[in-house]
Formats: structure tokens, sequence, C-alpha cells
């Protein structure tokens, strides 16, 4: 690598920064942080990344994807300090997989036999099936079961959809969404059941059956259900912040009391974004 490559210069000096940070003379914060400190911010700049993605603001995208390498490079590194691997093990890891992976694009994969391996796969859909493929057959990552690598750290909506399209891939799945209907309306009678019924236990229960449903909707759908409530959370917190100032200009207090008027501000805001 040399100074004139501007990728690696970039790259060495976020690693140099974040050696000077975690080194003697460096910064406190950085140098009391651990791997378990650190996975909530992950976590936050992750999502961060996903809603500046959503606002379409490539300005704000750029800056909360620094955030998200810094994250990673300061784990990477945290690692690397106590000698277990290191940051450019990290790298050469996940290159070496994408290869692996990617047989229609790099060549032939070593152990691996399937139907694209000649370069027939054309489609998105058989190259995941490929990957998939690749994953158990050649890694040895196939668990006791097909859902064995869906990971449990994902937040629950996440997951709940992965764990249906995991399924969906072995022939595990509702034919169309017309056939989830009847299950949605199913699981929300339940529901409404355990309400009824005054058993906290079995609400709990029968409202999660619910909002697994709902999950297999927007999949049948082709919506991605997380991308979609965080557009709703936008869309409530526009809504509630103009109901709040129109609230505060009126001198009316934000309580159960004033209702209505509460209400004719939300119909406004709506009517606002429409017009």
């Amino acid at each position: 690598m040399t100074d004139t490559n501007p990728l690696a210069r970039s790259f060495i000096g976020l690693y140099d920064t974040v050696r000077r940070l975690r080194g003697p003379g460096g910064c406190p914060w950085d140098i009391e942080q651990t791997p378990e400190s650190l996975r909530e911010t992950l976590i936050e700049e992750s999502y961060e990344t996903v809603e500046a993605i959503t606002e379409g603001d490539a300005t704000h995208v750029r800056e909360e994807l620094g955030d998200v390498f810094l994250n990673a490079v300061m784990l990477s590194y945290m690692y690397e300090q106590k000698g277990l691997f290191t940051v450019s093990d990290v790298l050469a890891e996940v290159t070496e997989k994408l290869i692996r992976r990617h047989p229609h694009v790099f060549g032939e994969t070593e152990g691996f036999d399937g139907p694209s391996s000649d370069g027939r796969t054309k489609t998105a859909e058989s190259v995941l099936s490929q990957w998939e493929t690749i994953k158990q057959t050649v890694e040895g990552r196939s668990g006791d079961s097909i859902l064995s690598d869906v990971s449990r750290g994902l937040p629950a909506l996440e997951r709940a959809k992965k764990l249906q399209k995991r399924a969906s891939k072995h022939g595990f799945d509702w034919p169309s969404v017309t056939d989830v209907w009847p299950k949605l309306e199913e699981e929300l009678g339940e529901l409404k059941k355990a309400i009824h019924e005054g058993n906290h236990e079995s609400v709990e229960d029968e409202l999660g059956d619910l909002l697994f449903s709902v999950v297999n909707v927007a999949r049948h759908l082709g919506v991605d259900p997380g991308v979609a409530l965080t557009a709703t959370n936008a869309k409530f917190t526009g809504r509630f912040t103009y109901v709040e100032k129109e609230m505060k200009k009126a001198g009316i207090p934000m309580d159960g009391a004033h209702l209505k008027e509460m209400d004719r501000l939300w119909d406004e805001a709506k009517k606002g974004e429409k017009s």
C-alpha cells in the first residue's frame, strides 16, 4: 500500500487513530472500553445508518457509515490487543468468504460441486441458494437444524423474518399472502380471548403469535417489516410533534382531558403530509 492509494491511506489512518486512542497516553474513555461495552453502540450506529439511508440523506449516510466502520475497527483492534486475531485477519477472512461463496464470479470453490459452480448462476435467487449450500456443505455450518445459524442476537422482528425465510427455503411456507390472512385472523381472535380471560401470560404468548403472523404477511408482500415499522415510527413522531407544537401555541395542556383537540390536530398533520 502506498500514499497514492486514497482507500489504503484512509483505512490506515483510521486504524492508526484507533491504535493511538487505545494506546499509552490515549483517551481514558476509549482505553476503558471492552467488546462487551461496545455491543449497544454497534447496534445503535447500525440503526442510525439504516435511518439515514431511509431518509435518503447521502451526507448523513456517509457520516453514519463512518461510525459503523469506527466501531468495527475498534472492536477488531481490541481483540488484536489481546493477541486473539488482528484487524488484518478480519478483513482477510471476510474477503476469502466472499470469494468462496461466489464461484460464479471468481471460479470454482474447493469442495463445492453444485449446479452453479459451472457458471450457470444467473438469478439473485439461485445465488442465495448457492450461498446457503456452500455454508452448509463446504464450511460445515449446518448445525443441528436449518434454523441453527439464525442469530439469537438479532432484534425479535428481524429474527422472525429470517426464521420464516429460512423455513420457506425448505418448503415450509404458506403458498401466498391470501393463505396467511385466516392465520392472522385466528391469532387476533386468540389474543382477544386471552385478554377477555385476563391471563397476562397467555396475552403475551398470543400477542407474540400475532406479531409473527404480521411478519409473515409482510414477507409475502415483499415488505421488510423493520423498514416499514421504522417509517411508521418516523411518521408518528412527525405528527405528534405537530400536535405538541400547536397545543403549546394554543395554550392547551397535553392530557387526556383534551384528546378531542389533539385528535383534530393529528388529522391536520395527516392532511399536511398529503398536500
